[in-house]
């Protein structure tokens, strides 16, 4: 009897710890930099859940904060440790800065840290390395791209990653035509005591930077654009599925 006591015991934080990996979260926050330093790139991005009181650790958002700003914060709870930055790690994540201004607030390293820099997974390879060539055969297909909270910038090492997959395609395949449509997610909703709603302009804005893009790549491209608002969450793999994320894209569709 006491050894099933023992082995429940042992046995209780990590199916708490379970539980809790993959909880949603979502709230605004003044970002608060950790000043650790393993090399380049190592310092932490830290950020508080205000009605929770809960601290994460929010470097591995492909959109870096600015420590002058407050920032949306859309996430996963890992299982990961906490041990880098001293905080409970948000894995995928997404921090995007709004208007809001902040306190700049800096933590020294207190010991911890932080990460060696790494490559992100979704990272354009030089143009001196080959490339593997892209095979048919070839239909109807449909690419997407992300982006911040009512920006419309095409971001480094995640949106440009998957507009040059998408020019890498359409290029070998030829579609006859391309639909390009912008989403924004317009419907207001209530986070962290602020109303966040996009411009329905920014719907416009992203369509028209993705269709520019795709025309400098490929010039031959028959391009229209085209403006979808209050948009709705989807599935698509590369927003890994946050819900806010997924709203916030551009659709690239090949028409044969």
């Amino acid at each position: 009897m006491k050894s099933l006591t023992l082995a429940l015991a042992l046995l209780a934080p990590l199916s708490a710890e379970a539980a809790e990996t993959g909880r949603l979260v979502r709230f605004v926050s003044c970002p608060v930099y950790r000043d650790a330093d393993s090399g380049k790139k190592s310092g932490c991005w830290l950020a508080d859940a205000r009605d929770s009181g809960e601290r994460f650790d929010v470097s591995l958002s492909p959109y870096k904060p600015d420590w002058n700003r407050a920032v949306l914060v859309e996430g996963r709870t890992t299982g990961q440790p906490a041990t880098p930055c001293g905080s409970p790690v948000l894995d995928p994540v997404r921090t995007s800065v709004l208007d809001e201004p902040c306190q700049r607030h800096m933590l020294p390293a207190e010991g911890f840290p932080g990460r060696r820099f790494v490559l992100p997974p979704r990272n354009l390879a030089p143009l001196s390395v080959p490339r593997k060539p892209v095979e048919g055969p070839f239909g109807p297909r449909t690419f997407a791209l992300f982006f911040e909270f009512d920006r419309a910038f095409v971001v480094y090492q995640y949106s440009d990653f998957l507009l040059d997959q998408a020019a890498a395609w359409l290029a070998a395949a030829r579609p006859k035509r391309v639909v390009v449509t912008g989403f924004a997610a317009t419907a207001p909703e209530t986070v962290s005591g602020r109303l966040l709603a996009e411009r329905p302009e920014v719907a416009q804005e992203r369509a028209a930077i993705t269709a520019e893009s795709l025309h400098r790549l490929l010039p031959e491209l028959v391009i229209e654009t085209r403006t979808e608002t209050a948009a709705t969450p989807t599935d698509l793999p590369d927003a890994d599925g946050l819900p806010g994320q997924s709203q916030r894209r551009v659709e690239i569709r090949a028409e044969f």
